[in-house]
């Protein structure tokens, strides 16, 4: 609720959730605890990527690019099938 603004510090897979620094609520003990936040209701406004996560990327998409026309016909493959009978 509001604009709760701040880092993930933390991503709970097994609960499929997220912790962002300052948003917190206090247990009935008086301790802080975090609050699991759904990833779906937030929006990234800043990515920080180091070197080995950039280099997988661009390795990644550099494949992707390559098998896109993977198993697809051009025009003039399928005239050259057209002549075959």
């Amino acid at each position: 609720k509001g604009k709760g603004e701040g880092k993930v510090i933390a991503c709970y897979r097994k609960k499929w959730v997220i912790h962002i620094e300052r948003i917190t609520r206090e247990k009935a003990s008086g301790q802080t605890v975090q609050v699991g936040i759904d990833p779906s209701k937030t929006v990234i406004t800043k990515l920080k990527i180091d070197a080995d996560r950039k280099r997988m990327l661009e390795r990644k998409n550099s494949k992707a690019h390559e098998a896109k026309g993977k198993g697809k016909y051009t025009e003039a493959e399928a005239a050259k099938m057209q002549d075959v009978d």
